[in-house]
């Protein structure tokens, strides 16, 4: 079960190992894009090429879906990147389900725990497989992994690499489970944090912030959902930010202006922006902006 590109090195590996795949469950074609076309999920795309039977369905609880589950009479389910199962759907496979989550839980608990590992600066983070409670990611762990952080990772190399390293958990933790060999170890609830899922109010940026805190943002957000701000009343989605050496002034003013970045000024520090995307334009380095787009000294961010 599952949606996204972070899914597919799991199923992948799964496909490679000695195990059947019954079926893939994912979400139903939703539109996307400026044009607004009917497109698939990753895992949706992956499965068909690859011969794989797929299930699309809107949702886990509706009659179509769970009688669907029970009539495959699985030995597990296997979820990566998906929706939180209802608790009748936990009873079906024979041993279980397995999740696979991006941080070494507990910490981190929720839908965005790459992002919020990021955004709170953390050196390293990592994966576990786990087995499903009805409470959400509470379950016993089988397997974890630490995963370093690199400064220049953003959420899109970060969980990149993550899905590449998760997917040989899973099929480790599947192997033995089919051996008869897992272990599980209980969760410390005490030590639980959150990853909430990643909402509006967590992408804008306020420049009143120390210059640490909103680059680890960036980085955090990045491509997707993207942190921002506004220029001239137009959003300014910001993808890239270096930690400047330029004295900071006024929060949210441009301290500075070379060829290739500008240098907006924090509540503690200041940050060059690199690359961005100005409201009704591409995606683009600063300094092809800056061709086209006069900004000068002082001019104010809005947050």
């Amino acid at each position: 079960m599952g949606n996204p590109k972070f899914s597919v090195p799991s199923l992948s590996e799964l496909v490679r190992s000695q195990h059947q795949i019954l079926s893939v469950i994912t979400k139903v074609d939703t539109q996307q894009g400026r044009g607004r076309k009917l497109r698939s999920t990753a895992v949706a795309d992956y499965s068909e090429i690859n011969g794989i039977p797929v299930f699309k369905t809107e949702s886990l609880k509706s009659e179509k879906t769970v009688e669907y589950l029970k009539s495959l009479d699985p030995d597990l389910f296997v979820i990566v990147a998906y929706k939180i199962l209802p608790k009748s759907l936990l009873k079906i496979p024979h041993y279980g389900s397995v999740n696979l989550h991006g941080s070494l839980l507990p910490k981190y608990r929720g839908a965005a725990p790459i992002q919020w590992a990021l955004m709170s600066g953390d050196s390293s983070t990592g994966l576990t497989t786990f087995f499903l409670k009805p409470s959400v990611d509470t379950g016993d762990i089988a397997l974890q992994k630490k995963v370093v952080i690199f400064p220049d990772d953003d959420f899109g190399t970060l969980s990149n690499r993550m899905a590449v390293i998760g997917a040989l958990l899973v099929r480790k933790t599947v192997d033995s489970v089919r051996a008869g060999k897992v272990t599980v170890i209980p969760q410390d609830n005490t030590r639980a944090t959150k990853a909430p899922k990643i909402t509006p109010e967590f992408c804008q940026i306020d420049w009143h912030r120390s210059s640490i805190d909103i680059h680890n943002q960036v980085r955090g957000l990045s491509p997707i959902p993207c942190a921002y701000t506004h220029l001239r009343k137009k959003r300014l989605k910001i993808f890239k930010t270096r930690i400047s050496g330029e004295k900071n002034i006024s929060p949210g003013e441009v301290s500075a202006i070379r060829k290739s970045e500008f240098t907006i000024s924090c509540g503690t520090g200041s940050l060059d922006i690199l690359e961005i995307q100005y409201e009704g334009k591409r995606r683009m380095p600063v300094a092809s902006f800056l061709q086209g787009v006069e900004i000068s000294i002082g001019e104010q961010m809005v947050d």
